[in-house]
């Protein structure tokens, strides 16, 4: 009688099964995970912009930095930034930032990643869209 070397189907079929259980139990954690390292990235980025531009402020008599331009904002800021103006890690993605005025809080509508209200020094995330746990929109952080 010849030995054969090698696996059964029914012992591949055994061990495929596990990893595909292992698999299963495993993505939905590292699909939260990715989402809450977003959000905590977001939260960071723009506790950083908003501690730039009360750090301004405070250096400028109470002044907030000015928002006639973009270029004129981030001029301002990035003083108080390490490195250059952040992008934004969720919405559009990427680092522009458009104005409001008045004294109402402002909303987010889209339009691009960072929104900046002059009048108060009011920052926000300029993005309807919800964070992980979806109980908050991240214009409302």
């Amino acid at each position: 009688m010849q030995r054969r070397i090698g696996f059964t189907l029914i012992e591949l079929v055994v061990v495929v099964m596990i990893l595909g259980i292992l698999v299963a139990i495993a993505a939905p954690k590292m699909v939260n995970i990715m989402g809450d390292a977003t959000d905590n990235s977001a939260r960071q980025t723009l506790n950083a912009i908003r501690d730039a531009i009360e750090t301004y402020a405070s250096q400028h008599s109470g002044d907030y930095p000015p928002g006639d331009t973009e270029a004129n904002f981030r001029s301002a800021v990035e003083e108080f930034l390490r490195g250059p103006f952040p992008k934004c890690p969720v919405g559009s993605g990427d680092d522009t930032v458009t104005f409001g005025s008045g004294t109402s809080p402002m909303s987010a509508d889209d339009l691009a990643s960072w929104k900046y209200n002059p009048d108060n020094g009011e920052f926000i995330i300029n993005s309807t869209d919800l964070s992980e746990d979806g109980s908050t929109a991240y214009g409302d952080w």
